[in-house]
């Protein structure tokens, strides 16, 4: 009496005589990953192999990788706000900052327009 194949013989494909098995990755949901994922990325391929592979074999890869880079954003907007706190940074103080920049480029642009060739001269006369 011949036997059903099972599922793992239909899942496989004659090749030059040899039977091989089909292999598919799972399929993930595309989600976008920032720099703090790709670093993280960066720092499992190279650290942390074994996690690395079966973070991706699982499919499970881009929802961890865009799950640390929303964390690490968070936490890295948390540290800039105290850092202002910190420093007494207002952003009245960024507005007046910006405002004496504008005005010493504006006061000596023709300084910096002779600078025709450098990277900052090209920058100024394409400005003003």
């Amino acid at each position: 009496m011949a036997m059903a194949p099972s599922e793992i013989d239909r899942k496989k494909h004659e090749e030059n005589g040899y039977l091989i098995p089909d292999l598919r990755l799972p399929t993930e949901e595309k989600q976008p990953i920032g720099t703090w994922g790709q670093r993280h990325m960066d720092y499992l391929k190279k650290n942390r192999k074994v996690a690395y592979t079966n973070l991706i074999t699982s499919g499970r890869f881009g929802v961890y990788l865009a799950n640390i880079d929303r964390q690490v954003q968070k936490r890295f907007e948390r540290l800039i706000e105290d850092m202002k706190q910190a420093q007494g940074i207002t952003e009245q103080l960024k507005a007046e900052i910006i405002k004496c920049t504008n005005n010493f480029i504006c006061n000596n642009i023709g300084y910096y327009k002779k600078w025709g060739n450098s990277n900052l001269g090209k920058l100024l006369t394409s400005l003003f």
